[in-house]
């Protein structure tokens, strides 16, 4: 993909060019709208709303990273969901793991078995980002799982790089003590069976959680766009 002659040309008002961008990242934005939200159908509309919201301010675009600016829009459009789900009440945004059913994308390089534990461990994270204060929430979904720098996630959030820096860090806490609390959920590898033995399994996801990121950063791949 050209994504700049894209660009270019989706900024002179060529629809078929601004869609093409959108095929490109309709994955990103759905995934991050969904691990915000913890609601397919709440995704969904964000990410539509968001990408009408690209396609009227494609034209004043100046440059720069094209991926941070179209996931600034969609995490504005999860706020306005947020919002408008604070004024409804009686319809909480939280993942209800009895009621969830993603669509998990397929990896042609995963087995089985660990296509499904990377299901149940992404559904054990979707419920832990869920505890979370939406503005921390946002922040270690750019950061964990769609692996964004901070500079990038600063730019997305339109927040100081310091302000980014405490909210992940007390978000990346808060989320460690939450598979502290239900490790009997993770899948087994990653379970202290013994809590006298020190560091296992799960002492090795929440480090990788909290220092290099890697296990919750596959799931930034983990489920399909409803469009």
């Amino acid at each position: 993909m050209d994504e700049p002659t894209l660009i270019a040309e989706a900024r002179q008002g060529d629809r078929e060019a601004f869609n093409e961008l959108i095929v490109h990242y309709q994955s990103l934005a759905y995934n991050v709208a969904y691990r915000v939200l913890g609601s397919q159908d709440a995704a969904a509309d964000a990410t539509q709303d968001a990408f009408l919201s690209a396609y009227r301010a494609i034209g004043r675009f100046r440059g720069g990273s094209f991926r941070a600016w179209l996931t600034r829009i969609v995490t504005n459009a999860c706020y306005d969901q947020l919002r408008a789900k604070q004024r409804q009440p009686t319809a909480p945004l939280d993942s209800d793991p009895d009621q969830e059913s993603e669509e998990w994308v397929m990896d042609p390089g995963e087995r089985p078995e660990e296509q499904v534990e990377r299901q149940e461990l992404g559904r054990v994270i979707q419920c832990g980002l869920a505890t979370l204060p939406a503005d921390q929430r946002t922040i270690v979904v750019l950061s964990d799982i769609q692996g964004m720098s901070y500079d990038e996630v600063a730019h997305v959030t339109a927040l100081a790089l310091g302000t980014v820096k405490s909210r992940l860090n007390r978000g990346r806490r808060k989320l460690r003590d939450y598979l502290m609390r239900n490790q009997e959920l993770l899948p087994a590898r990653y379970r202290l069976h013994d809590e006298t033995a020190g560091i296992g399994g799960l002492g090795n996801l929440l480090l990788e959680c909290s220092v290099n990121r890697c296990a919750i950063r596959l799931l930034g791949r983990g489920v399909g766009y409803y469009g």
